[in-house]
């Protein structure tokens, strides 16, 4: 049995070998890009979410569903620093179209919405084991600001938008059902809002990109380990993450050090966090703290920096090991 990673390759090895004068960028990154005109490209998604692998309906409500369905293809679009324009929703039912699909729809619809998105087509179909759900999202954006996953180059620093690991400790919560696991209602709330309705980062990813700062970005939607390995792969660079600058929430340091697991194997491996990771050289460091202050009114935090080399490294005092690629694997998780 191959991994993800390894049938991608294949793929992309048989896409290698086509050859069109309106193709910019294919697999590799977040969004394939094409060509529009002398000035804007499109930017093209798809994601494909899976019962029983993605989601679970005995705790994902219909109606956040379909915002989540929405969210991670929005936030592709967001990596690459551009604006959705269109969407095509596919699905299949194993034994017909359920009654909670009109709330499905409503909040995919809505997220859509707020995002000035418009939904344009797609397709159903009867499926046999469980309901599949496929989201492409279209784009555009000027060719000067698209974001890529190639950019990156050693002494940039790695950024982050936002707490990692908190979608993991969602799951987590929701697969124990616990109704105060080691902090307040409120704080437990906002780990399992993590994992159910995540948010897409399209304005700040617009920020980011149009700021001339950013070398390269993407989303984190496999885990810190497995997508930071994935940029720097792209950009032929290594890089070194300190554990003591990863930004961790007191709602999981609390779940955490109730249930006695270790914050950094969810904040490296747990995935769909859909925060923006990028790199910039050190000396744009103030800017962009003060643009995104000032038009996101957030946070952002330096992680670590790249390194000439391969591999990502986790430094934690004097121990340097290496994580690449321990992050989400659909065929072997």
């Amino acid at each position: 049995m191959i991994s993800e990673r390894e049938c991608i390759k294949m793929i992309q090895d048989y896409a290698a070998r086509q050859n069109s004068e309106y193709l910019v960028k294919g697999i590799g990154d977040d969004c394939a890009v094409i060509k529009k005109d002398e000035s804007t490209h499109l930017l093209f998604t798809t994601d494909t979410l899976v019962e029983g692998v993605h989601f679970n309906l005995n705790w994902h409500s219909p109606y956040l569903l379909g915002r989540k369905c929405a969210a991670v293809n929005l936030s592709d679009i967001a990596a690459m620093g551009g604006q959705p324009k269109v969407c095509l929703l596919s699905v299949a039912f194993p034994q017909g179209v359920p009654s909670w699909f009109e709330n499905f729809m409503a909040g995919f619809s809505g997220l859509l919405q707020d995002y000035d998105t418009l939904l344009v087509g797609g397709d159903t179909v009867k499926g046999f084991h469980g309901i599949v759900i496929s989201v492409t999202i279209i784009g555009e954006a000027d060719k000067k600001h698209i974001c890529y996953r190639t950019g990156a180059e050693a002494g940039d620093m790695i950024w982050v938008t936002g707490p990692l690991g908190n979608a993991a400790a969602g799951l987590y919560l929701c697969q124990k059902s616990l109704d105060k696991p080691g902090g307040p209602e409120g704080e437990m709330q906002q780990l399992v809002k993590a994992h159910l309705d995540p948010e897409p980062l399209v304005g700040l990813g617009t920020v980011l990109a149009k700021s001339g700062l950013v070398k390269a970005m993407m989303d984190i939607s496999d885990g810190l380990a497995t997508d930071l390995a994935h940029l720097c792969s792209e950009s032929g660079v290594g890089a070194e993450v300190k554990q003591e600058f990863l930004p961790v929430s007191q709602a999981l340091k609390q779940v955490a050090a109730a249930k006695q697991i270790e914050p950094v194997d969810w904040i490296l491996r747990g995935g769909e966090d859909y925060q923006l990771l990028f790199t910039a050289e050190p000396s744009g460091e103030q800017k962009l703290r003060q643009l995104t202050a000032d038009h996101v009114g957030r946070e952002i935090f330096i992680i670590g920096r790249i390194v000439a080399g391969k591999g990502v490294y986790l430094c934690d005092k004097d121990k340097r090991r290496e994580i690449s690629y321990q992050g989400y694997d659909h065929f072997q998780n």
